[in-house]
């Protein structure tokens, strides 16, 4: 590929300062001016590069295995809050959160992630958006955590593109995680009595899991505890493994009302019935071969009587 001359370079240089310093105006500005000169830049995990207007998109952008995105947890915060998400697919609906976190952020300083796996162009979300390009075929916890490994404030929210804010969703996550007890919360939780049927946890309070719609937890406590177990090619139950490891660590579970909206999960409803009941089996098996006898981390206690794991199916819902 031909290498950009000095004076685009020098461009990109400057972008890449004015995003730094959170210009975004002014970012948008340059990316149109190289696009005028016939230059497209393209943001990584690793940083930026360049390449000739009308290459094909993968000439350019950095596909890279979800291991090799570069850890940032041993940083020193530059943000309010990092909220994140990762893309299989279906990128408006990340937009669509992104327009409603912009527009009820306050005084607060967002860092967006985006862990795409789809090979989506890097500016497809907007110039405020860190988009980690991923190889094609990562699963979903890896993709999660090499998201995850960005992180760049005290508090990370990891969200669906279900998910839409209809007001100030962070406020009151923010003001529950200044306790040091809660590692863990969001406005949808679950309970169990015998760790094989999850139900609703219905009104604020402790709960067993947070779902995977949105799970808000402190960068310390990621950090301690580590990211969701990467066997989860599939999203579904690895929301309820990583809680467990969360309460593991010491932590409490708790849903915090917050005001959203849930549209659609696509994943789930877009997946072929016989694939998604495969996928789901399996994963809900991975974690009862882990958690199965562990009572002292459900609130209702060791129940008198509970199923044997041969026969067992995952809980109902889309969790």
């Amino acid at each position: 590929m031909a290498e950009a001359p000095h004076e685009i370079r020098a461009l990109a240089e400057e972008r890449a300062a004015a995003r730094a310093a959170k210009d975004f105006a002014r970012a948008d500005a340059l990316r149109d001016e190289l696009a005028a000169s016939g230059w497209v830049v393209v943001d990584g995990p690793q940083g930026w590069s360049l390449e000739p207007a009308g290459a094909p998109p993968s000439a350019g952008t950095t596909r890279v295995p979800a291991a090799e995105v570069v850890s940032v947890l041993d940083e020193p915060a530059t943000y309010d809050v990092s909220l994140q998400w990762v893309c299989e697919g279906w990128p408006g609906d990340i937009a669509r959160a992104l327009m409603a976190f912009r527009a009820h952020a306050g005084g607060r300083r967002l860092q967006f992630v985006v862990a795409d796996v789809t090979g989506a162009a890097p500016d497809t979300w907007g110039d405020d958006v860190e988009v980690v390009s991923l190889k094609e075929g990562t699963g979903w916890a890896a993709a999660r955590n090499a998201g995850l490994r960005r992180a760049l404030a005290p508090i990370v929210v990891a969200l669906d593109g279900s998910i839409e804010p209809t007001g100030d969703v962070l406020t009151p996550l923010v003001a529950a995680l200044g306790r040091p007890d809660l590692g863990l919360a969001g406005p949808f939780g679950i309970v169990t009595r015998d760790l094989r049927e999850f139900e609703e946890r219905v009104g604020p309070g402790a709960c067993d899991a947070v779902e995977g719609y949105l799970m808000a937890f402190r960068r310390d406590v990621l950090v301690e505890v580590g990211g969701f177990d990467e066997k989860f090619r599939w999203y579904r139950t690895a929301d309820i493994e990583w809680s467990f490891r969360v309460k593991d660590a010491g932590y409490l579970c708790e849903v915090v009302p917050v005001p959203v909206t849930k549209h659609e999960h696509r994943m789930w409803f877009e997946t072929p019935p016989d694939e998604r009941a495969k996928w789901s089996k399996r994963n809900f098996y991975r974690f009862l071969d882990r958690w199965r006898d562990r009572w002292d981390l459900v609130l209702s206690g060791e129940p008198d009587d509970h199923p044997r794991l041969e026969g067992e199916g995952p809980p109902p819902g889309a969790s």
